[in-house]
């Protein structure tokens, strides 16, 4: 019987990284990313990998896993995942997108105009915190927002991942 080889966190984090990264080019040059429906599409994807991850590794290990063994996997695949897209919006706002802060700023600007609860003081200054700490807000949102999605996408793919029952006994040799 041939042993299966275990696709590791680390390819499957770069994998999802990848197609994410892809995904905002596609939708940046396409100019849907600033519709609705596209802000969710990374996050669903997200979601919809982290869960397989868990569900494949746990499969491929025949099922032998635990609870904590699947989650660990998923987390360790997200926070692989993580770091390339924060080295990524790092990259693509200070070198190959230079544009994207004034762009982010004139759809901020016209979201609050359309919105109509704020004063132009009041956009203003709301978009001179968004200038000053942009970079910050970008990197900030990348790694808690894909964190705390992996995390949640963990919990659930460890949850469903189908699990055989180990009894420690039965790996003991007399």
């Amino acid at each position: 019987m041939e042993e299966q080889k275990v696709m590791t966190h680390i390819t499957k984090g770069l994998l999802v990284a990848l197609v994410l990264i892809i995904i905002g080019l596609v939708g940046r040059f396409t100019g849907v990313e600033t519709a609705g429906w596209f802000r969710w599409l990374p996050l669903m994807i997200l979601l919809i990998a982290v869960i397989w991850a868990c569900t494949s590794y746990a499969s491929q290990m025949n099922n032998y896993v635990t609870f904590g063994n699947v989650f660990s996997h998923g987390f360790r695949m997200t926070a692989v995942a993580t770091i390339i897209l924060v080295l990524w919006g790092v990259l693509a706002i200070t070198v190959i997108f230079p544009d994207s802060k004034e762009r982010a700023l004139e759809i901020a600007r016209k979201q609050m105009e359309d919105g109509g609860k704020l004063s132009e003081s009041q956009i203003e200054q709301a978009l001179d915190f968004t200038r000053r700490s942009f970079f910050v807000l970008v990197v900030g949102v990348t790694l808690f927002g894909t964190l705390i999605a992996g995390l949640i996408a963990s919990l659930i793919g460890a949850a469903v991942a189908k699990k055989k029952p180990v009894n420690p006994l039965d790996q003991m040799s007399i």
